[in-house]
């Protein structure tokens, strides 16, 4: 069987005046995350960990932030324009596993939505998603409530 692993890292700023967007799910809170795209970090991870794996380089390739036509887009969007790649070359996930490092707000309730709402984009089961969160205990950007970062690791199968 032809198996490879993927890792992907994300982190972005928390502001005002923007929504926050965790794994594809609208979280309430008073600050969201700056970037290009709607910024969801977790996405973010998760789209560089599946290029990685496919050898395919990262989210800034496919998707630059110089281009206008990312500028805000969902990056659900992107998800699921990098699992088409997937599945085009031949792959299929064969689970994901990440971790969200966010001091607040506290985002376990949503964990299952986003298990749920990534599992439907990535057209596997949802035991096939693991979605972890912890802080920083203060130390570090993320533990200043400064930003939230995420880490994701793929395997992924010949289909």
């Amino acid at each position: 069987m032809d198996i490879r692993t993927g890792h992907g890292f994300d982190v972005h700023k928390l502001v005002p005046g923007r929504k926050l967007w965790l794994g594809g799910i609208d979280i309430p809170f008073v600050r969201g995350l700056s970037g290009h795209s709607d910024a969801d970090v977790l996405i973010h991870a998760i789209c560089d960990a599946l290029l990685g794996a496919m050898a395919k380089g990262d989210i800034g390739n496919h998707f630059p932030d110089s281009e206008e036509e990312y500028r805000d887009i969902d990056s659900k969007i992107l998800l699921k324009k990098v699992y088409n790649l997937l599945e085009a070359d031949g792959w299929e996930l064969g689970n994901l596993d990440s971790t969200l490092i966010v001091e607040e707000p506290k985002v376990s309730e949503y964990i299952p939505k986003m298990r749920a709402k990534l599992a439907s984009i990535l057209n596997t089961d949802v035991e096939n998603i693991s979605i972890k969160a912890t802080t920083s205990e203060t130390l570090g950007p993320e533990g200043r409530g400064e930003g939230i970062s995420a880490h994701a690791v793929v395997l992924i199968k010949r289909s």
